[in-house]
């Protein structure tokens, strides 16, 4: 494992227009100054959190994907960030991680947010991701996802090895509940022995839904080391795998953890 340098961009969404998000995000991703190896954008970052899937949704290879790929090949990092799939009828809210080669892998959101009615209208993800960046193991995951702890359990369930060092959560996270979020972020890291970011939008939806960030990146010990606070912003930071790794050498609770299956 290498140091790893992250891009998390914390901003406001223009309602249902894509292209207006994307302008907006290629600008951002220009005034990250510096290279990085991982640039992380939010949930549903070019429409903002919305049940219209019919009218917004894209099929995969077209506008989104095509320039999320630009994006990545120009900037030589991971881009990742979820947005509306239409996939043969069924919708899906689908994370890509886009390789600066062209070549993506996705995350379709398992857990969907029955209080809106997402799994009305979105069809649900069957399969963790867990994919691979300078060394370091990570899994993608989407907002209520953060809520169900087994669907992220941090060790194979036969053995003691770790399936991933990063927990990475993308998210339209409302401030009415954003304690919850606070709280959760902080617990994944600690439970998994890992790296936990969260990753959240600020400003007010269409819906007239408020979001206040709380963008974070937690350390395993639950200690925020990164805290983009309530308003837009770029943040960068690096993660150092040498206190990751003296830390499950000091602290292996894992080697206690309960075997179980999901059914």
């Amino acid at each position: 494992m290498q140091s790893l340098d992250l891009a998390l961009i914390q901003s406001q969404l223009h309602w249902h227009q894509i292209d207006a998000n994307l302008a907006m995000f290629e600008e951002k991703i220009w005034k990250i100054g510096k290279p990085v190896d991982l640039i992380v954008l939010p949930e549903m970052f070019n429409t903002g959190f919305t049940m219209d899937v019919k009218p917004l949704a894209e099929v995969l290879n077209s506008k989104t994907t095509r320039w999320m790929s630009q994006m990545a090949k120009q900037t030589k990092a991971v881009v990742t960030g979820s947005f509306i799939v239409n996939q043969e009828g069924r919708f899906y809210n689908r994370l890509l991680w886009m390789k600066p080669d062209g070549n993506y892998q996705i995350y379709d959101k398992r857990h969907l947010f029955r209080m809106a009615n997402e799994h009305h209208y979105f069809a649900d993800g069957e399969k963790l991701l867990i994919t691979e960046l300078k060394g370091w193991k990570i899994c993608p995951l989407i907002c209520y996802d953060l809520r169900f702890p087994a669907w992220s359990r941090n060790i194979n369930n036969e053995s003691t090895n770790f399936s991933y060092d990063v927990l990475l959560y993308v998210a339209n996270w409302p401030a009415p509940r954003v304690t919850a979020w606070d709280i959760l972020l902080k617990a994944r890291a600690v439970e998994n022995l890992c790296y936990s970011i969260g990753l959240n939008r600020v400003g007010e939806d269409g819906n007239g839904i408020s979001y206040v960030g709380h963008s974070v990146v937690v350390d395993p010990k639950g200690e925020v080391i990164k805290d983009l606070g309530d308003v837009e912003g770029i943040h960068t930071i690096t993660l150092d795998p040498e206190p990751l790794k003296k830390y499950r050498e000091k602290f292996p609770a894992h080697l206690d953890a309960d075997k179980f299956k999901l059914l």
